[in-house]
């Protein structure tokens, strides 16, 4: 782990209407190599609106994030991980895994 790659966690403070009817969807996401990469994921995705918890695992590359629909989306949350890398040292790539209530098609 590279002592420049640190990264703090943010603490997020949800709305009342982001409580509201969550999906919860599971992401495979490549790239991470350390927990500082994983805390990046997990920023990225929590600085959304809509997104109220993301739990991000760097060693087994998967990321379970609880989001209301209307409020994000998935390309959205797909999107907010391939931003979190700065391109030169850092690069994500995620894609859906499952949905534990999905509702709408993908």
């Amino acid at each position: 782990m590279n002592a420049n790659c640190h990264v703090e966690p943010i603490q997020k403070v949800t709305t009342t209407d982001e409580l509201q009817s969550l999906t919860t969807v599971g992401l495979a996401i490549w790239g991470m190599g350390c927990v500082n990469c994983a805390t990046r994921v997990r920023n990225a995705l929590l600085a959304l609106t809509g997104v109220v918890e993301a739990d991000v695992d760097h060693a087994t590359g998967f990321a379970s994030v609880e989001y209301r629909q209307n409020l994000a989306s998935l390309p959205a949350l797909l999107q907010a991980v391939a931003q979190a890398g700065d391109g030169d040292h850092h690069k994500y790539i995620a894609m859906l895994l499952d949905s534990a209530t999905q509702s709408e098609p993908l």
